[in-house]
C-alpha cells in the first residue's frame, strides 16, 4: 500500500501543514483538509508513515460527524473531491483521506474527556489523587473506569505540548457561555460515542475535541473519535490494573519509551513489524466501528 507522507501539488494555497493533516484554501469560505499517513507521537513526527492511516482517520471522522450531528453541528461539507476544481491527476491521492469543510475561527482549547484512569492521568493520580486537578476517589487502579466522565481542558499550542489548565482558566479566557457549551457538549459527545463504541466491542477510554466559531455558532471541527484523538480498547482485552492492548498508536509509544528515546527530534526509525502492527490496529478500529455506525 502506498504511504502518503506529503501532499501533491493541488494548485491551491496551502494554509497550514500540521503533524498529520495539511490544510488548503478553497473558494466560498471553505477549507480542504488532507490527512496524510504521517505518524506523530509525543509531538514528534516520525520518518516513516503508517500505511492507510490518513484514510482511516478521515473515514472514521466522516462516520462520527454524521452520527453526532444531532448533538452538535460540525464543519463537514463533503468527502467527495469531485467538483472542487482540483486537478484531476491528484484526485486518486486524495480519495478517502480528504474532506471539504466550513472555515471557522478556532477556539484554542483542546476539549479532553476522560472516562477511564489511563496515560498521564494515571501518573498524576498516583501523585495527588487528581487528574488535571479534578479530585478523584481513593483506591482506583490503572485503567479503572471513573465514577463519571470528567472534562479536563488544555490550551492548544501549535508548536509544542498543549497545556493542561483548570476549567476556571478557560472561563477567564472565553467566558461562561462558551465554556459551558464546550464542557456540556464534549461530555454529551463522549457519552454517546462510548455507548456506540461498546456496540462494536470497543471501550472509548478518553478522547479530545476541537471546536470553532462561525459568527455566534459553535461547531465541532478537525477530527472526531479517531485512533489519533481517542484511546480505544478492545473490550475482550480489558482488564483493570494492567496495561491494555489498544487499537491505536500506543504500542509505538511503548516501543520508543522501551528503547530509551528522549522524545526529542529526531524520532527513531521504527521496525517494520511495529509499522505493520499499528496499521492493523487502525484498520481494526475502522472495521469494527463502521459495522455499527454504518447501519
Amino acid at each position: 500500500m502506498t504511504v502518503l507522507l506529503e501532499c501533491p501539488d493541488l494548485g491551491i494555497r496551502r494554509l497550514h501543514k500540521g503533524k498529520v493533516r495539511e490544510m488548503f484554501e478553497l473558494p466560498d469560505d471553505r477549507l480542504l483538509l488532507v490527512a496524510t499517513d504521517r505518524l506523530s507521537a509525543f509531538d514528534v513526527v516520525f520518518p516513516q508513515g503508517i500505511p492507510g492511516k490518513g484514510r482511516v482517520l478521515t473515514q472514521l471522522s466522516v462516520l462520527w460527524f454524521g452520527a453526532t450531528r444531532a448533538i452538535c453541528p460540525n464543519h463537514l461539507i463533503t468527502a467527495d473531491m469531485r467538483g472542487l476544481g482540483l486537478p484531476v491527476a491528484v484526485l486518486p491521492a486524495l480519495e478517502g483521506r480528504s474532506v471539504a469543510v466550513r472555515r471557522t475561527k478556532r477556539i484554542d482549547v483542546e476539549c479532553v474527556v476522560r472516562g477511564y484512569l489511563a496515560g498521564s492521568g494515571w501518573k498524576e493520580y498516583q501523585r495527588s489523587r487528581t487528574v488535571c486537578g479534578v479530585p478523584l476517589p481513593a483506591g482506583l487502579r490503572l485503567n479503572d473506569q471513573l465514577p463519571e466522565p470528567i472534562f479536563t481542558p488544555a490550551l492548544k499550542n501549535d508548536e509544542g505540548h498543549d497545556e493542561n489548565v483548570p476549567e476556571s482558566r478557560v472561563r477567564a479566557l472565553y467566558g461562561d457561555r462558551v465554556t459551558d457549551f464546550l464542557k456540556h457538549t464534549s461530555l454529551e459527545l463522549y457519552k454517546y460515542a462510548a455507548a456506540r463504541a461498546a456496540e462494536a466491542g470497543i471501550i472509548l477510554a478518553d478522547t479530545k475535541f476541537e471546536f470553532g466559531q462561525v459568527g455566534d455558532e459553535i461547531i465541532l471541527i478537525d477530527e472526531v473519535f479517531t485512533p489519533d484523538s481517542s484511546r480505544y480498547w478492545p473490550l475482550e482485552r480489558y482488564e483493570p490494573g494492567r496495561p491494555i492492548d489498544s487499537l491505536d498508536k500506543q504500542p509505538i509509544r511503548d516501543y520508543v519509551e522501551s528503547i530509551g528515546w528522549n522524545k526529542q527530534p529526531p524520532a527513531p526509525v521504527l521496525p517494520e513489524s511495529q509499522i505493520a502492527e499499528t496499521a492493523a490496529r487502525y484498520e481494526d478500529a475502522l472495521k469494527r466501528l463502521r459495522e455499527v455506525l454504518g447501519r
